[in-house]
């Protein structure tokens, strides 16, 4: 997020350079080795926010193509725009598509899986139109699809020189049409229709022979996690679809990362016994369990093309999995049912894929490390690391695991940073203010993975709390499925409920704990603000604050996503509003910093401003930032940058630091009456 290209609105202003702080208190040196004595908060950070989105290349998708491995990769300095690279046998990097192309899709509105490598050509999915395009070598490149279509998912297909792609058509009024589809190589044109009738379809995969076709179908009001199905079909000479068959799964299921062996067998992950655990499909059209493990093998599908697992030979088969907050990597004998423990020093493990000469994967730590990783015998290696943030060790704060008590005689989860920084210690018998974070979805989770914008915080003398609170995935099917009817409460109880537990363990300030979120994370800010009296300052971004408004105006992907979390909208009207933040401002009167973008089509601008302009009018301390150009997910690394600075501004008006270094005051529309911070025994 970089200080110029948005817009200041509604009274929110920054005062650049010397401008005056609200607290005077001098940092000094202590008497006990050398660290300077100052306030939680207002410790001077090696890292600053550009750093935290410069410096955060990432590795996404991988595929093994020719013995090379290719991969998408977000470049930090070129605001996160999307280039594909080849890594060779002999671990050189060439760039295959550049940056400036920015590789995405925008099927089911999240994309995934928006490239495909085949021989000396590749096929990707511009983010600008959408259109499908091949690279070839000395060719300038070739747009393959009708303008408003849409792309991912694709698989290469040697009869008659077709790929294999999910289509989302967007030509005709009302919502999109989804539809498996082959598309030539070599010029443009409509293609062939596979597979349609279905509200989503994905995962296409093709058996090693070319004579067997599965992929995965989910109808409304269903999510893919909620109740998906397996379908099989025959493939003949000519390239014709045949035989289609439904695999036999309970209706209360689903299904993911269809997966052929080496010697043409079905393997599919399924959490029919609760946890995504991998299944082989028999004759019979059943599923029979390859492992019974209490963990997951599977993400939720928000984004196409995840590979949670691969074949390293026709006996042998490389997984990842989460347990808890641990993400380990297997080997699984598929003979005698043993397994291998490869790695559990991950916080994160991804796109598992078999290449040439090994199985991939990549993995982040909660360290900086990340990169791709070959699994050679019982062990990894990192063969490829993007551009890293240079952060010295000293500075790094390791999550705590906690578990605490939520709901009825329910618990949730969270990871747990404390402030770390070797130049500073706090005044004697002081506690940091804590940042409670929120991830979105709500079906997403918090990982171990290392992130520069949580060490932002704890390097400042912050403690973070990064919630799994009911509703995450990565627990189980029940725990993920525990927010089902209950969105807006549980996941605002179990914010409240940690906030609680921490400052029970003495680990935190009570009266200097903030809340912030993105998107749904951003309706439990608010709703934690509105309906409870424990926070003290609350930040969202593109914070949904009215459910009705969600209802009636989502995209395709989420049209059925609040029939499970809240109940259908036609039988649950009061419950919307009840639940919804926007109809309950006179319970917010706690500061409340709100970030918005002005292309969201998720949440409206206007009610974003709304809850701003009914603060400022009430007197609470509030300040509304909008950038002009921003859509609901994906800002842009300076607007991210600034957003983080803008929070520092804010928490330190509202728990009365000075935040250190040349930072920008943010000027709060009523100021005046934020409360005096209480600190302890000064």
């Amino acid at each position: 997020m970089k200080l110029h290209g948005y817009l200041w609105v509604l009274g929110s202003l920054f005062c650049l350079g010397a401008c005056e702080r609200s607290n005077k208190e001098t940092p000094h040196l202590s008497d006990n080795g050398g660290r300077i004595v100052a306030p939680y908060g207002s410790w001077l950070s090696p890292l600053s926010a550009n750093d935290v989105f410069e410096q955060a290349d990432n590795v996404a998708e991988l595929q093994s193509v020719d013995g090379a491995i290719y991969f998408s990769e977000s470049d930090g300095d070129k605001q996160g725009q999307v280039g594909i690279k080849r890594l060779d046998k002999k671990g050189n990097i060439a760039d295959v598509v550049p940056p400036s192309f920015n590789v995405k899709s925008a099927v089911h509105e999240y994309g995934g899986a928006a490239f495909l490598g085949i021989g000396q050509s590749l096929f990707a999915t511009k983010a600008h139109d959408q259109l499908f395009y091949r690279f070839a070598p000395n060719q300038p490149p070739l747009p393959l699809t009708p303008n408003g279509t849409r792309h991912a998912d694709c698989i290469a297909y040697p009869k008659g020189s077709r790929i294999i792609c999910v289509r989302e058509d967007h030509r005709q009024p009302g919502e999109p049409k989804a539809s498996l589809v082959t598309i030539n190589l070599n010029f443009a044109g409509e293609g062939d229709t596979f597979v349609s009738g279905h509200d989503f379809i994905s995962s296409p995969a093709i058996s090693p022979d070319n004579s067997q076709l599965a992929w995965i179908t989910w109808e409304h009001p269903y999510m893919p996690w909620d109740n998906s199905i397996l379908w099989l079909g025959d493939l003949d000479r000519k390239g014709q679809l045949h035989n289609i068959r439904k695999v036999n799964t309970p209706t209360d299921s689903s299904v993911t990362q269809p997966l052929f062996s080496p010697d043409g067998q079905l393997y599919v992950v399924s959490d029919i016994s609760n946890w995504w655990n991998i299944y082989r499909v028999t004759a019979q059209n059943t599923l029979a369990p390859v492992l019974n493990k209490k963990a997951e093998f599977a993400v939720a599908d928000w984004y196409l093309g995840n590979h949670n697992y691969a074949f390293e030979s026709e006996k042998t088969i490389i997984a990842s999995y989460m347990l808890g907050s641990q993400a380990a990597l297997i080997r699984l004998h598929l003979d005698s049912g043993l397994t291998e423990s490869l790695a559990v020093d991950f916080g994160e493990i991804t796109q598992v894929i078999r290449g040439e000469d090994a199985v991939y994967f990549v993995g982040a730590k909660a360290t900086p490390e990340k990169g791709i990783y070959k699994v050679i015998g019982r062990g990894t290696e990192l063969v490829y690391t993007p551009n890293l943030p240079k952060l010295d060790p000293n500075y790094i704060s390791r999550a705590k695991n906690i578990t605490f008590k939520t709901g009825v005689n329910q618990q949730a989860y969270g990871y747990f940073y404390g402030p770390v920084n070797p130049n500073y210690t706090a005044p004697h018998d002081t506690r940091p203010p804590l940042i409670v974070m929120l991830h979105g979805g709500p079906t997403a989770r918090a990982s171990l993975a290392y992130r520069s914008d949580i060490q932002f915080w704890t390097s400042r003398g912050f403690a973070v709390l990064d919630v799994n609170f009911r509703g995450s995935s990565g627990f189980g099917r029940a725990y993920r499925q525990s927010i089902y009817g209950k969105w807006g409460q549980a996941d605002v109880e179990d914010a409240v409920n940690a906030a609680r537990y921490l400052v029970d363990k003495g680990w935190v300030d009570g009266q200097k704990l903030a809340i912030r979120g993105v998107s749904a994370g951003g309706l439990t800010v608010m709703s934690s603000l509105a309906f409870y009296d424990v926070f003290q300052a609350g930040v969202s971004y593109a914070g949904i604050s009215d459910f009705e408004q969600l209802a009636k105006s989502t995209h395709k992907f989420e049209t059925g996503y609040l029939d499970q979390l809240i109940g259908p909208y036609a039988n649950n009207q009061a419950r919307y509003r009840e639940l919804s933040p926007l109809y309950h401002l006179e319970g917010l009167n706690e500061p409340l910093l709100i970030f918005q973008g002005l292309r969201d089509q998720i949440v409206p601008p206007q009610q974003s401003r709304k809850i701003y302009e009914a603060l400022k009018v009430r007197g609470v301390p509030t300040a509304y930032i909008a950038y002009q150009d921003e859509p609901h997910g994906g800002w842009k690394p300076e607007h991210r940058a600034a957003g983080l600075e803008t929070e520092l501004a804010f928490y330190g008006q509202v728990f009365n630091f000075t935040p250190a270094g040349k930072l920008a005051t943010l000027v709060l529309d009523n100021a005046a009456a934020l409360k005096p911070t209480l600190v302890r025994n000064q």
